[in-house]
């Protein structure tokens, strides 16, 4: 009786210590998901475009499960909190790519979590841009293994560790693994693949997730020279066959940007390449489920399969992207699926994939899209889908859609716009969003209407959108924390500016810390370091000499949440460092 208590006890120690697992579960597949930042409907050769090369995104999409009405968010935060949710990602607390928005509550569960509490090995590799601080990274979300660049891209203000590098910044990078910086030689989508594959052969005896998350073709645009000779002599807004098709007006900068971007798109497809191959070389690419995808559309003009809009858009082309699927346990390879399909439903379609229990205790608002694999019966096909972006929160209604069966309401207007300054598309017959019926269809639009309404204020009255993560300091989880210009709230639009209004919403424990501010550029002599919590303020007088690093050491703080707000004053100006660093003294 005894030995029957200690066995189970025993295996699931062994599962979830690296190395000592047991046989890979044929009966659960290995997952990797790929996904790339910034790359449109446009940028593949198989849908389309006669001048990017990507054979093997091609070859694998052509094989395999084509959903070809595949939708995300417009912009990249959103998108990766629906992914890791199955939500959308206002419940998620996530309502912004930066301005201090970017911070998915940890009280979320994961795709990473739920497949790890069923015995999968966890590993993300490249762009989180989910929360930079505890409880917010990769490790405190159920992976095992990160290697990611911090905020929303490399080179980016909030990735403290590449932005003074300017235009190097893709290139030997010092980058955060498992949350320690760590110093890398290459370029950033070689480095992520290599760094991914080697996950995959540590845990190919075991079942794992893998997250590669290229950060490329995000901006800014730095390729290795060998792919830019690829295409340094091209015109991209040449060679397109004459079709219905609206074709874009690009300028010469459009066509250089476009010239990088096909670069950097064919060394991702090259690195795809060199993970598939891995997965046969390691005999275990037939028990692995493969997605591709990418998590918005272009952000610059070019070819994007004829759709109207770009990035940060919620029309097609900023909505519409690639999806393509390997599902081992489908004899149903080669198959398109017209049916609409987002990023909410990735966490529901890999629960039911890899037999485990979604949550029951939060909206889920995803579905499963193996039934539609299977060719079964579905009674969701004109289910809705909304959309939204703007800076900070949703504002209805601009820049808002719903999407439900053929026709799409885009509301591009004011608050209390009536239904005929809205926008109507029947996608059917008008899938570029050219022609605007909404004054031959007022009831189709007015019942739309009444569901984007009923969504929005469900949504944002979410409570992890009401009561907005907090960066926790002092914890022993991390110690020092860095606060960066990506979750910087305050004032709308903090970059790289000096003179700006910023604050931290930080949970702060109670002790002494040391503090060290760091300034873009360094602050003149004789001015005033002050930091401000609720009602208590610090200040140092008179710096004796400019610097761009303050320190002040030894401040005392009681435990409480409160707004961080630092700034250095001299005469008329109040400068934002561009990071605080807060380490607790023993």
């Amino acid at each position: 009786m005894k030995i029957k208590m200690i066995f189970p006890a025993l295996m699931a120690v062994l599962m979830l210590l690296p190395g000592l697992g047991l046989a890979q579960d044929k009966t659960r597949p290995n997952v990797i998901i790929i996904m790339t930042d910034d790359q449109g409907y446009g940028d593949l050769g198989i849908t389309g475009n006669p001048h990017v090369k990507t054979p093997v995104i091609d070859k694998f999409a052509s094989e395999n499960i084509r959903f070809n009405n595949f939708f995300v968010s417009p912009v990249c935060a959103p998108t990766r909190a629906s992914l890791m949710t199955g939500r959308y990602s206002l419940r998620t607390g996530i309502r912004d790519t930066y301005n201090g928005g970017a911070m998915m509550a940890s009280n979320e569960v994961t795709l990473a979590e739920m497949l790890k509490k069923a015995g999968y090995r966890t590993g993300v590799f490249g762009k989180w841009h989910l929360g930079d601080n505890y409880p917010g990274r990769p490790s405190d979300q159920g992976f095992d293994e990160s290697l990611i660049h911090l905020s929303g891209g490399m080179g980016q203000v909030g990735d403290v560790t590449t932005y003074f590098k300017g235009n190097k910044s893709y290139f030997d990078p010092v980058l955060w693994h498992n949350n320690k910086k760590e110093a890398y030689q290459g370029y950033c989508s070689d480095i992520f693949t290599d760094q991914a594959i080697n996950f995959i052969e540590k845990n190919k005896d075991e079942t794992f997730l893998c997250y590669l998350a290229f950060n490329a073709p995000h901006t800014p645009l730095q390729v290795p020279e060998k792919y830019y000779r690829k295409y340094k002599d091209i015109d991209p807004s040449a060679g397109f066959i004459k079709s219905s098709q609206p074709l874009v007006k690009m300028t010469e900068k459009d066509k250089e940007d476009a010239r990088k971007v096909y670069a950097m798109v064919t060394n991702i497809d090259d690195n795809i390449g060199k993970l598939l191959h891995k997965l046969d070389e390691l005999d275990i690419a037939e028990n692995t489920l493969i997605i591709f995808m990418t998590d918005n559309g272009p952000q610059q003009t070019r070819y994007v399969s004829g759709m109207r809009g770009l990035k940060g858009t919620v029309y097609q082309g900023g909505v519409r992207v690639p999806f393509y699927m390997k599902y081992p346990a489908s004899m149903a390879r080669n198959q398109d699926i017209q049916t609409m399909a987002a990023h909410i439903d990735l966490l529901p379609t890999l629960a039911e994939a890899c037999k485990v229990e979604l949550p029951d205790d939060r909206i889920i608002d995803g579905k499963s899209l193996l039934p539609l694999i299977k060719g079964q019966e579905v009674d969701w096909a004109d289910r809705p889908l909304f959309f939204y972006w703007t800076r900070r929160y949703p504002e209805p209604y601009y820049n808002m859609a719903l999407q439900k069966g053929s026709y799409k309401l885009v509301g591009m207007t004011d608050y209390d716009a009536s239904i005929e300054d809205f926008e109507l598309f029947n996608l059917q017959k008008d899938p570029y969003e050219q022609e605007n019926i909404v004054n031959e269809n007022k009831k189709i639009a007015n019942d739309m209407k009444v569901i984007l309404d009923s969504t929005y204020s469900e949504l944002i009255a979410s409570e992890n959108l009401k009561d907005q993560p907090r960066i926790m300091v002092g914890s022993s989880f991390e110690n020092p924390v860095i606060l960066n210009r990506n979750d910087a709230g305050g004032q709308r639009g903090i970059w790289a500016q000096e003179e700006a209004y910023g604050k931290w919403g930080i949970s702060i424990e109670k002790g002494f810390y040391d503090i060290k501010f760091k300034f873009i550029e360094p602050v003149q002599a004789n001015g005033r370091m002050c930091i401000e919590t609720n009602a208590r303020v610090k200040q140092m007088l008179n710096l004796k000499e400019g610097t761009d690093i303050i320190e002040m050491k030894k401040v005392f703080f009681p435990e409480m949440d409160c707004d961080l707000i630092p700034f250095y004053s001299i005469g008329s100006k109040r400068i934002l460092p561009f990071w605080v660093e807060m380490k607790k003294l023993e």
